[in-house]
């Protein structure tokens, strides 16, 4: 039995996911090692970082408002470019998740291991034991959970920044560019890691309560509170250590608050910064998992990892299965190398972001429609891939060399199993069909069909008489001129077979009926409408005609919506017609009617037009 994942998440709750996802190692581990590198300049190389974010996150606000599902940055990605680069993505993006978790289970290990005779890899596989069950027990619990942590550590850090500028020693930031200009851009590759979980959390998507609000707010306010905790955080370490002393430094933070707070602060720091590492760890689990449960249900992945608890409404399989693989990579991998290869996986998602959205804007897809819309594309979108790659140039052959294998192992994958089960439209498909193909079918309704669907899942539209009316109403696509009378003898035949009625009889009311009071409602658009004998009998067609129709008063029309009722379906036809009048007002609606490619997308524009509902 299928049971449908349980939406909890707020506003708070994807704040704290995506905070939490970030501040890690990021801060308090890496600004030593950055320093050496580059000075007190590494403030602008985090603020560059954050700086390249910016791009990726509008776009993956805009894909996840419009497909809020499962398996966020896959789900979408692999309805932009199809399933050979979904399989591949959605692996490399899972084992880059993983990676990020595990590793800070070992860092969480790092920091327990005082306390204890247990090694560091016990350590780690104990609390990752605690989150697997924490995560299987439900998506509310654990993003409390979450919360709690999220806002421990910023109070930390918030102490250690109020604290700390107090004795901030000026003459250790000069000179700024110790290192050259060339090493701000460096350790800007260097340090992107910091911001690696900021789209990670879109695969919470169909768990949270308004996804179309929530996720690009959530996702915006994080990335602007963590740049501005990187950027006085590091910059009170750097006024406050020693220069020779903080390059050298793995633990940057707590032997900053060493320096002006003594051992209480540094204590105090270091909870914080073990508070860090569980929320990685916990935000590694919560996301990482949905993508093995998105790439079974586009049957990229065997079936049994779809399957979520009936109790919890939690994907267990996918859970436990990610979970035993971050306790192998505990146990048995060289963590270090592989998160700096999943840093490079994370920036190759970074720019398949901003790729799908123009794929997807491109495709002028009638049920494309995000809540959120990108700002000043696609000149953001360009900047953002350029950004990336220029990044990933700055991470070295070897990474490079490691990240494509990671990818080539999502491609045999795909050939061994995925190719031969998966069957997926794409925008890419529609985008070539614009271009070089306009006169051949190339798409199906498939991938129309599905984003209409979320849409209505997203938007909770109930799916009243209205709706079912138009799903099942006949479409007409009107190429060449076509005469008023031979208009409606086509639309009496269509009718007169569904209805059981006699066309001939049809024809004479649709003709009286324009005779008496033409049923243009205003320029290019008629709602041709009459009441027949019998009961219970209501339809409704659509038709689009390209070159128009001529009706009574010389009046040319290309949208006509025909809608035929008995007597006693008087109040619904009455409803009906404000209904289709009112959808036909809104809009771009004229635009996306002749823009429209198929009978399905033609059904789709009338569905998800909003409109009042009585």
């Amino acid at each position: 039995m299928k049971h449908g994942l349980k939406k909890e998440l707020t506003l708070l709750d994807i704040f704290c996911a995506t905070a939490g996802a970030m501040i890690s190692s990021g801060l308090f581990i890496l600004p030593g090692l950055a320093f050496a590198q580059a000075g007190p300049a590494i403030i602008l190389s985090y603020i560059i970082a954050g700086i390249l974010c910016l791009p990726a996150l509008l776009s993956t606000a805009e894909l996840i408002t419009a497909m809020p599902k499962a398996g966020g940055n896959y789900f979408y990605i692999m309805r932009g470019f199809g399933p050979l680069l979904g399989t591949v993505v959605g692996f490399s993006a899972w084992l880059s998740s993983s990676l990020k978790g595990a590793f800070a289970l070992i860092g969480m290990g790092a920091y327990l291991i005082l306390l204890t005779d247990l090694s560091l890899e016990v350590i780690a596989l104990i609390c990752c034991i605690f989150f697997i069950i924490l995560n299987l027990i439900g998506i509310k619990e654990a993003g409390r959970f979450q919360v709690f942590l999220v806002l421990g550590f910023l109070s930390t850090l918030l102490v250690y920044i109020v604290w700390g500028t107090k004795t901030v020693n000026p003459e250790n930031f000069s000179p700024f560019f110790a290192k050259g200009l060339d090493s701000v851009f460096t350790m800007t590759s260097f340090v992107f890691i910091s911001y690696g979980g900021l789209i990670e959390v879109t695969t919470l998507a169909e768990e949270t309560k308004n996804p179309g609000r929530d996720f690009p707010l959530g996702m915006i306010l994080s990335l602007i509170v963590v740049s501005i905790v990187y950027a006085l955080v590091i910059f009170v370490t750097i006024g406050v250590l020693n220069p020779e002393n903080l390059g050298v430094s793995l633990t940057p933070i707590s032997d900053g608050a060493g320096v002006f707070g003594g051992n209480t602060l540094k204590i105090i720091i270091g909870v914080g910064a073990f508070l860090a590492f569980i929320s990685t760890a916990n935000s590694g689990i919560m996301t990482a998992s949905r993508y093995p449960l998105a790439m079974s249900r586009d049957k990229l992945l065997p079936p049994g990892f779809q399957k979520i608890s009936s109790k919890f409404k939690t994907p267990y399989t996918a859970i436990l299965f990610t979970g035993f693989f971050m306790i192998t990579a505990i146990l048995f991998l060289r963590l270090e190398l592989l998160v700096k290869v999943a840093s490079g996986v994370l920036i190759l998602l970074y720019v398949f972001a901003n790729l799908t959205l123009i794929l997807f804007r491109e495709s002028k897809i009638s049920s494309y429609q995000p809540k959120f819309h990108s700002p000043f594309y696609p000149y953001l979108q360009v900047l953002g891939i350029s950004g990336g790659l220029f990044l990933l140039m700055g991470m070295g052959m070897l990474i490079i060399f490691l990240t494509t294998v990671f990818l080539l192992l999502g491609f045999i994958w795909y050939k061994a199993y995925a190719q031969k089960r998966a069957s997926q439209d794409s925008a890419l498909i529609y985008v070539l069909e614009r271009l070089v193909a306009r006169d051949k079918e190339l798409t199906s309704d498939n991938l129309l069909t599905e984003l209409k669907d979320i849409v209505i899942e997203r938007d909770e539209v109930i799916r009243d008489k209205f709706h079912k009316l138009i799903e099942e109403s006949k479409v007409l696509d009107i190429e060449e001129p076509l005469k008023m009378e031979d208009f409606f003898k086509e639309v009496s035949d269509i009718l007169g077979k569904d209805l059981n009625l006699e066309p001939r009889e049809l024809l004479k009311k649709f003709m009286k009926r324009e005779e008496e009071s033409s049923t243009v409602i205003r320029k290019g658009l008629a709602i041709p409408h009459i009441v027949v004998d019998g009961r219970n009998v209501f339809k409704v067609l659509l038709a689009r005609a390209k070159t128009g129709i001529i009706l009574p008063g010389d009046k040319l029309v290309h949208i006509i919506f025909v809608i035929v009722g008995s007597h006693d379906e008087r109040n619904l036809h009455l409803k009906v017609l404000a209904s289709m009048a009112q959808i036909a007002q809104c809009p771009e609606f004229d635009e996306k009617w002749f823009r429209a490619r198929s009978a399905e997308e033609l059904r789709n524009i009338i569905l998800l037009t909003e409109r009042r509902k009585d």
